[in-house]
């Protein structure tokens, strides 16, 4: 059976992922802002969950169709197939959000959703009722845009993002969507050293060598769709274990893993040693505007800090330009910044290559791209 499927990320990064969900051999059918809707069979679902390294959530679509009202909403909604994937005794929460839409009211929505899809399992079960704290949980999302409204079942549970590497963080983390898709952006090679002088946790650096080493970002971690009746238990199996034979145990892969802050370095090394790939990784304690160049090809990827939280503005102005002379003698290396301050390239004194806006949660950064030769 080909389901229809649905996979979330952040602004920003929707042909990352179509290029992801390409080289899994997956058709893409339509892009949105922050989505990537592709067809699938239901060992894709768990492909997709395992695999993808810049979604935030993979659903299976039920069905989409014009709600400029609230009767057509419930019309609409009631008339999916519900009892094909929710059985008589599972819950079924609703949430959602609408853009562009008439319907503007998220909890009435909810109801809405809510009721037609009782009734549509009531009529097939014969079921007056039912339980909302027993059986599995298939959580459903609706998703209504310029008045046509998608209705989901979300088969990750727990944000992809969260890899399962990093219960603790550092004062200013990267979400590992965003991190893997500037290393994705970086490309890592086993020829290329990676360091990150502001590694923080060590997102970036770990996220670079997941990739270098072809370690799938959700092989350590358990997906909400593997309680799902309609996905057999043996595809989840199945999925892990082509994601181990993609695993490349013998890559030669190196990153350096530096900080000022010494006391985040063994948290960097604990975050390698989950994710398993610690041995890819140096760590060390340096001041990004001393360190001097390797003598062999590298790059440079870095979240180097901003914000009032960290520091103030002038100490962040006098910290990007220093930064910005020493980071003049790595030159050929390449160099990926993100940043969310605006002013970066003029503090940095160089204008980047190429500029990428991208979003770190709900925060609105620049990806700053160095890969000519200065």
């Amino acid at each position: 059976m080909t389901y229809q499927l649905v996979a979330t990320c952040l602004f920003g990064l929707e042909k990352l992922l179509g290029e992801e969900l390409d080289a899994l051999g997956l058709k893409r059918t339509l892009t949105m802002d922050g989505r990537v809707f592709f067809e699938g069979e239901a060992k894709d679902v768990a492909r997709a969950n395992l695999f993808l390294r810049t979604a935030e959530r993979v659903y299976v679509l039920l069905g989409s169709f014009p709600a400029p009202t609230f009767a057509a909403l419930f019309d609409g909604t009631r008339a999916l197939p519900w009892e094909e994937f929710v059985g008589k005794y599972d819950a079924f929460p609703v949430k959602g959000h609408a853009i562009k839409s008439r319907l503007t009211s998220i909890p009435d929505c909810q109801s809405i959703v809510k009721k037609a899809v009782v009734e549509r399992l009531s009529a097939h079960y014969g079921a007056k009722w039912f339980a909302e704290n027993s059986g599995v949980k298939y959580q459903i999302e609706f998703f209504i845009f310029k008045d046509m409204a998608y209705l989901m079942i979300d088969t990750s549970g727990v944000a992809l993002h969260k890899r399962g590497y990093r219960p603790e963080s550092g004062v200013a983390p990267i979400r590992e969507t965003l991190a893997a898709a500037i290393a994705l952006t970086a490309r890592p090679r086993e020829d290329t050293l990676f360091w990150d002088p502001f590694c923080g946790s060590g997102t970036l650096v770990i996220e670079a060598a997941l990739i270098a080493t072809g370690r799938a970002p959700g092989l350590t971690r358990s997906f909400a769709g593997e309680a799902f009746s309609f996905l057999p238990k043996n595809l989840w199996s199945t999925a892990r274990e082509e994601a181990e034979s993609k695993i490349v145990h013998d890559s030669k892969f190196e990153t350096f893993a530096s900080d000022i802050d010494e006391d985040m370095l063994d948290l960097v090394y604990e975050n390698a040693t989950r994710a398993g790939v610690e041995e890819h990784l140096n760590i060390f304690a340096a001041d990004a505007r001393t360190i001097q160049k390797p003598d062999r090809r590298g790059t440079l990827l870095c979240n180097p800090p901003y914000g009032e939280r960290l520091m103030t503005k002038e100490e962040t102005e006098a910290l990007y330009a220093a930064i910005g002379k020493n980071f003049a003698t790595f030159s050929p290396w390449q160099m990926y910044i993100i940043t969310s301050c605006e002013s970066f390239e003029k503090l940095f004194r160089r204008r980047a290559d190429k500029t990428k806006r991208l979003y770190n949660g709900m925060i609105p950064c620049t990806l700053y791209e160095y890969f000519k030769p200065r």
